[in-house]
């Protein structure tokens, strides 16, 4: 096939914009620079009683997916059902209590604790305390769910 410079003009006007979109997107999903997030500039986004923050969602330098929120979570409040994914997940508890489930057993949380959530394990948890719990949650790698 043989392509006439018009041709290949009229191709590549549409290639490249792509291909800077997409690199743009690359690029702003890498976290390549030092950031503050500060608590209080964080939106809130209010779901029933609880409340999430977002913090960040994007790459390391090395291109590997990493995401932190937060989440309020009211009491008697559970975030989600029970549920699993091929990404692992870390779960740090700031105050209040939990009632975590994963890989069958339930842990009761206290302030400060810490769990892992290795891929593909059932898991979830529910706030039975009469006060909110606020946790993070960090994801790593691909596959969220």
């Amino acid at each position: 096939m043989k392509l006439s410079r018009r041709d290949l003009s009229a191709l590549l006007s549409g290639v490249v914009p792509a291909l800077a979109v997409a690199t743009a997107s690359a690029q702003d999903k890498k976290m390549s620079v030092p950031k503050t997030f500060r608590y209080e500039d964080l939106p809130v986004k209010v779901n029933g009683q609880n409340k999430g923050r977002a913090v960040f969602d994007g790459e390391t330098h090395l291109g590997f997916p990493v995401e932190l929120h937060m989440t309020e979570l009211a009491a008697g409040q559970m975030p989600h059902p029970p549920h699993q994914h091929t990404h692992e997940e870390v779960l740090m508890l700031r105050r209040g209590v939990l009632n975590a489930t994963y890989g069958g057993q339930t842990t009761h949380l206290t302030p400060g604790s810490v769990i892992y959530m290795a891929s593909n394990v059932e898991h979830g948890w529910k706030n039975p305390g009469p006060e909110p719990a606020e946790y993070w949650v960090m994801a790593l790698g691909k596959g969220k769910g």
